[in-house]
């Protein structure tokens, strides 16, 4: 029998608890996104510079029906939503090491103390033979109008396309 109640997951991390839940891709960022550039951050990367150049100018889709890259796209996709501050993110996407990966809000460019962390579940693709992520499938909400995400630990920044009138 299914629960009428949407399915919650309790992240401890670091001793706070955050609440992630499965939903719809949010109607915040449903549209059309064109990957605009790489943003420069101190990472270790699985992908070399023509990976990364290939997908800018690239669009991402979000509706609540579909997420689509390029020609990848995944029908009827559900995502999980949650606040990540600043000191969270870079915990989580950063190497204890001083020589290893390193990546801040500071680096992306999103100025505030948190952001919204939006990951959408997808079956594994083929974009290279580095990775099975999706570009676009996690994404930081760093304004109405731009979002930030990573393709094997290289960051990019994508705009929202503007509908011509």
């Amino acid at each position: 029998m299914r629960s009428k109640f949407p399915i919650v997951v309790v992240l401890a991390i670091l001793g706070t608890v955050q609440l992630a839940s499965s939903q719809s891709i949010p109607k915040g960022i449903w549209g059309k996104w064109t990957i605009r550039r790489e943003l420069p951050t101190r990472t270790i990367s699985c992908w070399g510079e023509a990976d990364a150049k290939r997908i800018i100018g690239t669009q991402i889709e979000y509706s609540d029906k579909l997420f689509r890259w390029y020609r990848i796209a995944t029908n009827d996709p559900t995502a999980e939503v949650r606040t990540v501050t600043a000191t969270q993110f870079e915990t989580e996407n950063s190497s204890p090491s001083v020589n290893g990966s390193q990546v801040s809000f500071q680096q992306l460019g999103i100025l505030a103390g948190q952001a919204t962390e939006i990951s959408i579940h997808h079956e594994p693709a083929n974009v290279t033979k580095a990775t099975v992520e999706i570009p676009g499938d996690s994404v930081l909400v760093k304004d109405a109008n731009t979002i930030v995400f990573s393709v094997c630990n290289v960051y990019f920044e994508a705009k929202r396309v503007r509908a011509s009138r």
